[in-house]
């Protein structure tokens, strides 16, 4: 669908000041700072015992426990089982979910019960493919963490297999269901920022936690931890609890910075420009402090072109990530257009709108004479640049979420378990999740090749 960028049709929705018609503020005055309310509303639903969705974790880490507690928030949803290669988190299950769970360090058996609906796949990155495929052969909806694979051509795989299995599978990237995101594209689409330009897009962290150091259990050791397992086709090595416990700083377990961090963004930009991703990518940084072992960088730079399309012009993208910020860390994602500029968040969108200058000011004017100034100011002034509609739609709008909005995390869960009872669609699918993990991974293919790679988003393949 193409979208009207036109300031013209922007400005005229405005002044209609009818929510039903557009979600624009209203232009009232030359410069405007409001606040505006999102908002969220759940059908009431009960569910009898023979009526829920049996749901089993498989990788029972920091993700896996996080999103498990989110997908029971959701009504007619029990877990009954969880799979993971470390006893403690067998156990740490049962602490926080009742002894009746069934514990397993296989998978397979999760998947060969009956009484499993669904899965969720949180396990370190190079597992995702093998277990999702399995998964649905099994007859088991899928929400796999993001990102949907570690290597570009396991994507295809995943979604050959979901649409043989005729099950759904939902990839996790957490915001794609925000009411921050579902703003964001309604105002994209009615032209608020006009052309896009540019995307900026940045992370930066200050802590150990933050850059993976994650703390190792002290009765961490062969016996407690499947090592073997937990290796599947990546190289054999002797056992190492740092391998297991922060498999992020591996490149043959994970995806570094861009596929844990860069790839939320691309979820959220693909989907509020209605993108297939980028066709162009210039990655650099390097391993600046965190020096623990780790074979990937923890500073990222990565510029992206994005090619002209029906929903969008051309455009470039900065994205970056710090690990050792001495500011303290924050983030950021901006869309930046010819009109205008958002900054997006699960739970916000603030919206500025600038006059754009077109008349030649005082640097410019001084080197020529008073009588050719006044010149230069009638012709610019007979061209009418700067019509009065451009000036009464400059200021700032930020749409908030309640405090009481249950957030982007709930409600990408209760997208797939409310499409798996056919009362919906899911909006990040295997083909979705494979253009989003291909943008991310473009990042890693140019940093370790040292050059600049090129990618199909269409066809979904490097080029």
């Amino acid at each position: 669908m193409k979208k009207d960028t036109s300031r013209r049709s922007f400005l005229r929705k405005a002044t209609l000041g009818s929510a039903a018609l557009t979600s624009a503020p209203m232009v009232l005055a030359s410069s405007y700072n409001e606040k505006l309310w999102l908002n969220r509303s759940y059908e009431p639903s009960f569910f009898s015992a023979n009526d829920q969705i049996n749901l089993a974790l498989i990788g029972c880490g920091i993700q896996g426990i996080y999103d498990t507690q989110t997908a029971l928030q959701v009504d007619g949803v029990k877990l009954v089982a969880v799979c993971d290669l470390y006893t403690g988190r067998l156990e740490r299950g049962k602490e926080l979910w009742g002894d009746a769970l069934f514990t397993t360090r296989d998978y397979r058996e999760l998947l060969n019960r009956k009484d499993i609906d669904a899965v969720i796949v949180a396990t370190p990155d190079h597992w995702h493919k093998t277990i999702v495929i399995d998964a649905l052969k099994a007859g088991k909806h899928v929400y796999c963490e993001k990102p949907m694979v570690q290597k570009f051509d396991e994507g295809k795989e995943i979604i050959k297999a979901q649409k043989d299995s005729g099950k759904l599978c939902q990839i996790g990237s957490q915001g794609m269901s925000s009411l921050g995101n579902e703003k964001a594209k309604q105002l994209y689409m009615e032209g608020a920022i006009g052309d896009i330009v540019m995307l900026d897009f940045y992370n930066d962290r200050y802590s150990a936690e933050g850059a993976w150091q994650y703390p190792i259990p002290p009765d961490a050791n062969a016996e407690t931890v499947d090592f073997d397992t937990f290796l599947g086709k990546a190289p054999k090595v002797p056992y190492e609890n740092k391998r297991f416990f922060r498999w992020r700083n591996y490149k043959d377990y994970g995806t570094g910075v861009a596929g844990d961090l860069f790839v939320h963004a691309f979820s959220t930009l693909n989907y509020v420009i209605s993108s297939n991703g980028p066709d162009r990518a210039l990655a650099t940084g390097g391993l600046r402090y965190w020096n623990d072992g780790r074979d990937v960088p923890d500073v990222s730079i990565t510029l992206y072109d994005y090619p002209k399309t029906d929903t969008h012009a051309a455009f470039n993208a900065a994205f970056r990530i710090n690990f050792i910020a001495g500011s303290g860390g924050g983030g950021g994602f901006k869309l930046v257009g010819t009109e205008g500029e958002m900054e997006i968040g699960q739970n916000s969108v603030t919206l500025k709108r600038s006059k754009l200058g077109m008349f030649p000011n005082g640097y410019s004017m001084i080197a020529y004479t008073e009588a050719t100034q006044q010149k230069i100011r009638e012709e610019y002034a007979a061209k009418n640049l700067e019509p009065r509609a451009s000036s009464l739609s400059t200021g700032e709008t930020t749409w908030q979420a309640p405090d009481d909005y249950k957030g982007g995390h709930y409600d990408h869960f209760f997208n797939f378990f409310q499409a798996i009872r056919g009362k919906g669609k899911i909006v990040e699918d295997p083909t979705f999740g494979l253009r989003a993990a291909g943008a991310a991974l473009l990042a890693n293919e140019s940093y370790y090749k040292k050059q600049p790679v090129n990618w199909d988003p269409n066809a979904m393949k490097l080029v």
